[in-house]
This record gives C-alpha cells, structure tokens and sequence, in this order.
C-alpha cells in the first residue's frame, strides 16, 4: 500500500463535504498540476492518504481512501487531466498542523514540510505511522 497527502481549501471542499458523500466518495477533481496528476495516475484501489486543509486550518485533519483509480477529470475538457476517486475513512483525532509538522524533525523530509504547494504528494509509510501516532491513533489499527 501507498500513501498520500490530498490538500483542499476547506471553505471550496472539506473533510466534512468528503464523509457526506459516504462509501461512493468523490472525484478529486479539478487539479492542474502534472507532478500532482502523475501522483494520482501511482495510485492503486484502497491506497491511503491524509486529507490536509490548505488556507485555513493548514492541518491534517482525516484520513481518506483511494476508491476509483486514476480517469478522465470531468472538469476538463482539453484530456490532459486525470483524478481519482476518494472516499473519507475517518477523522483524525487530533489534527496536525504544518507548523508542528515543520518543528518535528522526524518530519524534515516530507513533502508537505518542503513543498507545501503540491497539491496531492506521496507520503512515507514511516511519516504515515509517524503522523497517526501524533494525531492519536494506533496505526495498526488503520
């Protein structure tokens, strides 16, 4: 299994939209950034990732799943942009912010501590277990 980190400004699409779409999910759409793509187009079925408010709050605040792989982004009409699909698997109990993320140094290498700006970037199964431990929960238990 891979891991991910999603950024959405909580005020255009939040964790809360996320859960209200239940176990069908929602396109994660709209992304015009090809690093970020190419992430998306990694990803396998039942992949894990952060859901990470951007703007406001700029913390991790739940954790989400890959439920439909790498397609055709319905927004875009040149064919150039894919999206998956994903799906809320619950919150984080204690949500973690880059400000404390940038002060752990366990974390110096993560891509959210050193390219704040992608959008959906990979994340290590060390800073994975690292972040949910941090954020209250036993990662085995996820």
């Amino acid at each position: 299994m891979a891991y991910w980190l999603f950024k959405s400004e909580p005020d255009v699409f939040s964790f809360d939209d996320l859960k209200k779409k239940g176990a069908a999910g929602q396109e994660w759409d709209g992304v015009r950034n090809y690093q970020a793509r190419n992430n998306m187009r990694a990803m396998q079925l039942g992949d894990r990732g952060f859901f990470y408010h951007s703007n406001i709050g700029k913390e991790i605040v739940g954790i989400v799943e890959v439920a439909k792989l790498a397609h055709p982004d319905s927004t875009d009409d040149s064919g150039r942009w894919e999206c998956v699909d994903l799906r809320a698997v619950r919150d984080l109990p204690k949500p973690y912010s880059l400000e404390t993320a940038k002060a752990e140094p366990r974390l110096e290498g993560m891509a959210l501590v050193g390219n704040s700006r992608l959008s959906v970037q990979p994340v290590t199964e060390r800073e994975w277990k690292l972040i949910l431990e941090l954020g209250g929960l036993d990662p085995a238990a996820i």
